[in-house]
């Protein structure tokens, strides 16, 4: 935990019981403006964890920046115990532009962490934000969706080996955890190895606001404040049920072996059956029809949206259940 005082970043400071909203300069376009970082701080009047909320390091990932956009503006935060970095949109150029990399070289800014001084424009810009407003954190909460054309199910990703995220992604309170390493230069993998425990937040699909989902997200930054003491009212949330996915367990993207038209028989969350039709791929005369199968029992975490895929495409993210998980849901269904 941080001690009390001010959150400083380089050209400024925010002191116990302020909030300052910032536009920050961490690059500059082809003309010579600058490329400005929206940046809300609340500094709280009494001593608690400093804690980022970042979204859209992918420009078109809209669903965490109004999660980011609500606690920040819209909660009442006047009893707040520690400090609030929140980050809406970090991939700027790519929001402007709708598109989930920056648009300069087609860089992925989430697998530019830590940055460096003097590199690449992605590798500076990601340097300037974790420099200024992700290192001096000690919790942090990344919000993605899936890529365009898939959606997830709401669903956290973390280290779950490292005990301080293992509970901050346990207090976020969803049934799914995904247990992984983030992979190298993203936000969430190179500030939990910087001991900044950090989880990614999948929700949802890109280039929309879905309200549901969006509410389920702010529930669950709700029970992280209350699992740290950071506002007095809130209680940590239990799911109903939960399931860790570690990396040694059965959980793949099942891919298309034709190309065609997808009929999807199942949405996300659902529970399928070893041998229980997914869907159907067909020709556009509908002579052809390919039947997937489920190959063993199991959630559907991610699927397709767009209903159209090549041979090799991903159809959907099957993670295996055990026998009591599965019970739960069946009975809830």
């Amino acid at each position: 935990m941080t001690e009390a005082g001010s959150f400083t970043f380089s050209g400024g400071a925010v002191a116990p019981g302020e909030r300052q909203n910032l536009r920050y300069s961490i690059s500059e376009t082809y003309l010579g403006d600058p490329v400005r970082l929206p940046v809300t701080i609340i500094n709280g009047e009494q001593d608690g964890p400093t804690v980022f909320l970042t979204a859209a390091s992918h420009g078109d990932e809209l669903n965490g920046i109004e999660v980011v956009r609500e606690v920040a503006h819209e909660w009442d935060l006047s009893d707040l115990a520690g400090t609030l970095v929140c980050l809406p949109v970090l991939n700027v150029p790519g929001f402007l532009a709708q598109e989930r990399y920056l648009p300069v070289y087609d860089r992925d800014l989430n697998r530019s962490f830590p940055g460096r001084e003097g590199s690449t424009s992605s590798k500076r810009m990601a340097h300037k934000i974790y420099t200024n407003f992700i290192e001096p954190c000690d919790y942090g909460l990344d919000f993605h969706t899936s890529t365009r054309g898939r959606t997830n199910m709401i669903h956290v990703r973390a280290d779950m080996a490292d005990t301080a995220t293992a509970r901050l992604a346990n207090a976020f309170g969803t049934n799914v955890i995904i247990d992984s390493e983030g992979p190298e230069g993203t936000l969430r993998g190179e500030a939990t190895r910087a001991d900044i425990p950090t989880i990614t937040i999948e929700m949802g699909e890109a280039h929309r606001f879905q309200r549901e989902l969006i509410d389920e997200a702010l529930a669950g930054v709700e029970s992280v404040f209350a699992e740290y003491s950071m506002l007095s009212q809130p209680t940590v949330r239990w799911p109903g049920w939960r399931t860790v996915i570690a990396g040694s367990s059965e959980k793949t993207w099942i891919r298309a072996d034709v190309g065609g038209i997808v009929d999807m028989h199942h949405k996300e969350g659902e529970l399928v059956r070893e041998g229980e039709d997914i869907c159907t791929i067909t020709n556009p005369f509908k002579t052809e029809n390919v039947v997937v199968e489920a190959p063993f029992t199991g959630l559907l975490v991610g699927m397709l949206e767009n209903p159209v895929v090549y041979p090799g495409n991903p159809l959907c993210h099957l993670v295996e259940l055990d026998t009591q998980i599965q019970g739960i849901i069946e009975s809830q269904s």
